[in-house]
């Protein structure tokens, strides 16, 4: 049972250190108490607290984690309803399925393919992260050496699909290494696969006929001391599907229903009959909640938009992306190329990169701490301030690397001018476009 703000105020140490990030002991208690800090931010709890708080402190959806190497994920863990109110932390997991009767050189093929669906934005490598074996013929060799070949020729993490308790076995030793979710207990078996996903360490995913359903499973399953749980409503059609999602979520968050506090996972494939209605169907699991959507296969015109939806949904609206602080080249410079400077918030950063990259002329882009904010709105609040700008083309180093004395300023920072050739005597500044788009008209022209 979840405890109040006093109650865990008694077990922590009462320093009021503020290492927390909170005035007080009392204020990071009730914190604790509404979901809105962690445990582990308090660096002198005892151990004996620690263990008494644990349950207070555990999200209201269990976070597990599923696979292991450079695309392994984490599922669950939210704490809210809606992003605005905090953030949403782990992003729904794409994947596909690939039958387990695939041929060996169909699967080569399309491994080869999807591993291409990798795309740069903002910085951030947007890429599926799973495949889904499903048993299509109950034979325990050909599934093990599809979730085999995956798993050791491919960065993918696996899911295992299939309600056979030994076939399931044996695609789980062949990827243990991968630590495959082993997705198919459900009433009939929740013995067989619960005793199988103790004994090799992995998580499970169960479903059932509904949200109630579900519950006397996921309660099962803990009392045999499984906690990493992804739970599967069984709706196949969308307005159910999307109905159980948000029940679940409310169960978990609002009502405090722990044998519903798991993560879920859903599955468009087996909603539609044609990929773009699957898409569809994935971008409405991708906003409300699905921890995992599974396709039918994945296409550029399908993954990339989801990719993009999930990284906006999942960025924390509180923290603008950023690009580190410095000097980026574009298109080759040399010593004589031009110097422009502007702000590291993210889309600014890109977009402008990429208008200069889009005009071929080789150029130096400087990269001004900003705290994330774009160039009209830095400028505003005194983050790019020209007697800031010019210290910074001071210290960056750009100096070693060119020959000329000339800085080109984004437009709308036209104000700043005076400011940063007061800083930077001998400088010429330029004042360039307001808008990216004219980048490269201006640059060519110049």
């Amino acid at each position: 049972m979840a405890l109040t703000g006093i109650q865990i105020f008694k077990l922590l140490p009462k320093t009021n250190c503020k290492e927390c990030g909170v005035p007080t002991c009392l204020a990071f208690a009730m914190n604790l108490a509404s979901g809105k800090a962690e445990l582990d931010q308090c660096p002198y709890v005892s151990d004996e607290a620690r263990e008494q708080l644990a349950e207070a402190s555990a999200p209201p959806i269990r976070p597990v984690k599923i696979g292991n190497g450079v695309r392994a994920f984490t599922v669950g863990g939210e704490t809210v309803l809606y992003r605005h109110e905090k953030t949403f932390y782990n992003p729904t997991a794409l994947g596909a399925l690939v039958a387990s009767d695939i041929a060996d050189a169909d699967l080569e093929k399309m491994l080869k393919e999807y591993n291409a669906f990798q795309y740069e934005r903002v910085g951030l490598n947007l890429r599926p992260e799973y495949l889904a074996v499903k048993d299509v013929n109950g034979d325990a060799a050909a599934f093990a050496k599809v979730a085999k070949t995956i798993a050791e020729t491919s960065e993918f993490c696996v899911v295992l699909l299939t309600e056979n308790a030994d076939v399931m076995k044996a695609g789980a030793e062949a990827c243990a290494a991968k630590r495959p979710l082993l997705c198919g207990a459900n009433a009939d078996n929740v013995d067989a696969m619960g005793a199988l996903a103790n004994d090799m360490g992995l998580p499970i995913g169960v479903k059932a006929d509904g949200a109630e359903a579900l519950i006397a499973l996921t309660d099962k399953l803990t009392g045999m001391g499984i906690k990493d749980i992804v739970i599967d409503s069984g709706a196949r059609e969308i307005k159910k599907a999307f109905e159980d999602q948000v029940t679940i979520r409310r169960a978990a968050l609002k009502s405090g229903n722990r044998s519903l506090g798991f993560p879920t996972i859903t599955f468009p494939c087996e909603m539609a009959d044609n990929l773009a209605v699957e898409t569809m169907f994935a971008a409405t699991f991708i906003a409300k909640y699905g921890g995992m959507v599974v396709l039918s296969e994945l296409k550029g015109e399908s993954i990339f938009p989801l990719l993009l939806e999930r990284l906006n949904i999942f960025t924390d609206p509180q923290r603008p992306m950023t690009v580190t602080e410095g000097i980026y080249e574009i298109n080759n410079p040399d010593e004589n190329s031009p110097v422009l400077v502007t702000t590291n918030f993210a889309l600014t950063y890109f977009i402008v990169s990429g208008e200069i990259e889009g005009s071929k002329v080789p150029c130096w882009l400087l990269i001004k701490d900003s705290e994330g904010l774009s160039v009209l709105t830095a400028w505003a609040a005194g983050k790019f301030a020209g007697d800031d700008v010019g210290m910074f083309v001071k210290k960056c180093g750009i100096m070693d690397k060119v020959k000329h004395q000339e800085l080109i300023i984004p437009g709308y920072a036209a104000a700043i001018a005076g400011d940063v050739e007061e800083e930077l005597p001998g400088w010429t500044i330029t004042v360039g476009p307001r808008e990216a788009a004219h980048i490269p008209g201006f640059l060519k022209n110049r």
